[in-house]
């Protein structure tokens, strides 16, 4: 397929960046942050998400959402980026979707799915333990006891976890299996602490002590869990990828921008060589990485239990680049840049976040050293 957007995504593209730009433009991340909001978020604008039908993007029609596929996802994720827009979509409409699409029973994905797409509720994967992705490593535990699960364990940066209705708990069961476990935010042995990360977005700690399910509260069955668990990361990591990209275009832009404006020594500092070859070595770089995030989306469409290879290339690429974005972009603006009135660093900040979630460049080397046979 063409590693372009066909034109019904770049009409959903247009409607986003149309949407999100005059709703939520990167000066309400700031009031928010600044406000110390309990939610972290704005309620309206999230009821205003489920009206363009974003929340339900990836949720079928029989369920109420639009039925679309990942690039589509990607393609409001990188509006999202551009703007630093503070929402739950990347946590419930995209991973917590993708789980219940994949693992859940058709009960299950009838009483949740609607409920997501509607915004009605708010759901979250809470899987990683320590300071680092580490999938693999769950010391997180469920055990069946009676008719149902008891589960045990800590989970950190859970995304949104202070606002999430529902949580989808990874766990190991037993020696091998692994568990994909809904739970309710709210019920007993739950301890949910908000943490406000460095680029002002949300997660939270959760703390699960004995928390008895029943058990049709899990996904799947354990033997199915980590094969599940995997392409619900993929998909998270595809849309981090594709906010990442997004966030790095308009870094990009706004300093093109400058440099084009600010005089020195009597010049446009645009006309001086040295940054005229950095800012051609960042838009070719832009390009490829988009080119391989385009390549991943389709690959999730295609057949998500086979896209880890792209992913990780995605991933991996999309955090690269951002990095370098930011960083030039803050080179580039000179002193102003490191400053907390300038809007700049509050991309870097986001970019950092985003480069360690769900596994940082080096992790997505390492996993595509791993599918290719090293």
């Amino acid at each position: 397929m063409a590693l372009i957007l066909t034109d019904d995504q770049t009409q959903l593209r247009d409607s986003a960046r149309d949407f999100l730009s005059e709703q939520s433009p990167v000066k309400a991340l700031r009031q928010l942050r600044d406000s110390a909001d309990a939610d972290g978020f704005s309620r309206p604008l999230w009821g205003q998400f489920a009206e363009m039908g974003y929340t339900g993007v990836l949720v079928p029609e029989s369920h109420g959402g639009l039925g679309l596929g990942h690039v589509e996802a990607g393609v409001v994720m990188d509006q999202i980026g551009r703007q630093l827009c503070a929402s739950p979509l990347l946590a419930s409409g995209i991973v917590a979707v993708t789980a219940l699409k994949l693992g859940g029973s058709a009960a299950q994905q009838s009483a949740w799915l609607p409920k997501l797409a509607s915004a009605q509720a708010i759901a979250t994967l809470a899987i990683d333990e320590g300071g680092k992705h580490r999938p693999q490593r769950l010391a997180t535990t469920a055990r069946a006891e009676g008719e149902g699960w008891v589960i045990d364990g800590a989970k950190a940066l859970v995304l949104d976890g202070h606002v999430a209705d529902l949580l989808i708990v990874a766990a190991r069961v037993g020696d091998a299996g692994t568990g994909l476990f809904m739970v309710d935010a709210r019920a007993a042995g739950v301890t949910v602490e908000r943490t406000v990360m460095v680029d002002a977005h949300n997660a939270a700690r959760v703390r699960l002590q004995g928390v008895r399910v029943g058990a049709d509260a899990i996904l799947g069955t354990p033997e199915t869990g980590a094969a599940t668990l995997a392409a619900t990361l993929d998909a998270g990591r595809c849309a981090a990828a594709a906010e990442l990209m997004g966030l790095a275009d308009e870094v990009f832009a706004r300093t093109l921008d400058y440099i084009r404006q600010r005089k020195q020594f009597g010049r446009l500092i645009g006309e001086f060589q040295g940054l005229q070859h950095r800012a051609s070595a960042l838009y070719a770089d832009l390009e490829i990485s988009r080119a391989a995030l385009i390549k991943a989306q389709q690959k999730l469409d295609a057949d998500i239990t086979t896209a880890g290879k792209a992913v990780a290339v995605a991933k991996a690429r999309a955090g690269r680049t951002a990095t370098t974005a930011v960083q030039e972009g803050v080179q580039m603006h000179g002193g102003m840049g490191m400053t907390d009135a300038f809007d700049i660093g509050f991309f870097m900040k986001r970019a950092r976040v985003l480069n360690e979630l769900w596994g940082d460049q080096h992790f997505h080397q390492d996993a595509f050293a791993s599918h290719v046979g090293y």
